[in-house]
């Protein structure tokens, strides 16, 4: 099974937690500091939120999967479709351990596809690739992908 993963940066998390509790009629699966997460089955959803400094908005989408076979099936159609991908193996991010692969839509929209296998003690070490990275990933790289980051890259 997929499912949409939308991450929003917030300016006050306990006032955006009060207000998603209410829109989903449901308590965060993870509440930390400065995050927290609804895993929903009505709708399929992974919705996150975090308070970490940024522009308050949607910071990015994204696709999660249940298994490292799904996340090859999805990075190969961005391949296909001409998109270069960031790549990522055992990332720490979002309090979680996951594989992914980044990619910014024509429009510059930030896409995460990713396969979680862990949890993780902290929110991640460095953020996720931003607007720019990716377009000079896209723009000014070689038609092949980036190699693989290893843990360290988050969302």
């Amino acid at each position: 099974m997929k499912r949409l993963h939308l991450h929003v940066s917030v300016p006050d998390l306990a006032q955006s937690i009060q207000f998603y509790e209410t829109l989903f009629g449901a308590q965060p699966t993870v509440v930390k500091e400065d995050y927290a997460k609804w895993m929903l089955d009505d709708p399929c959803v992974n919705f996150a939120i975090s308070a970490r400094g940024l522009a308050a908005g949607v910071d990015h989408v994204g696709i999660q999967v249940d298994s490292a076979a799904e996340l090859g099936v999805l990075s190969t159609r961005l391949k296909a479709a001409g998109n270069v991908t960031l790549d990522q193996e055992a990332a720490t991010c979002c309090y979680a351990r996951s594989d992914k692969s980044w990619v910014n839509d024509p429009g510059g929209v930030r896409w995460e596809t990713f396969y979680t296998f862990g949890e993780a003690t902290q929110y991640g070490e460095d953020d996720a690739p931003q607007a720019s990275q990716m377009a000079q990933a896209c723009c000014g790289a070689p038609a092949t992908a980036p190699e693989p980051v290893k843990a360290g890259a988050c969302c």
